[in-house]
């Protein structure tokens, strides 16, 4: 009684399907998959951006703090 069959699972896919019809279906997963290649392709660019190898620079000794100002740009 805890665990599914696997005719537990056909009866609901065909519930679904009888509900909401293939084309549908098959539209949802067309969207979900074009969602999670984007996705993917915008972690790649962000890796892509960053030099591979590059590695950060200290502009001085560590724990040393550098006081600057901030400008708006949005203003300009």
């Amino acid at each position: 009684m805890g665990s599914f069959s696997i005719w537990h699972w056909l009866i609901v896919l065909l519930v679904v399907v009888l509900i909401f019809g293939t084309k549908k279906l098959r539209n949802v997963g067309q969207d979900l998959g074009g969602a999670v290649k984007g996705f993917k392709d915008g972690m790649k660019s962000d890796d892509d951006k960053a030099a591979p190898g590059a590695k950060l620079e200290s502009a001085g000794p560590a724990g040393q703090t550098i006081d600057g100002e901030v400008k708006d740009r949005s203003k300009a």
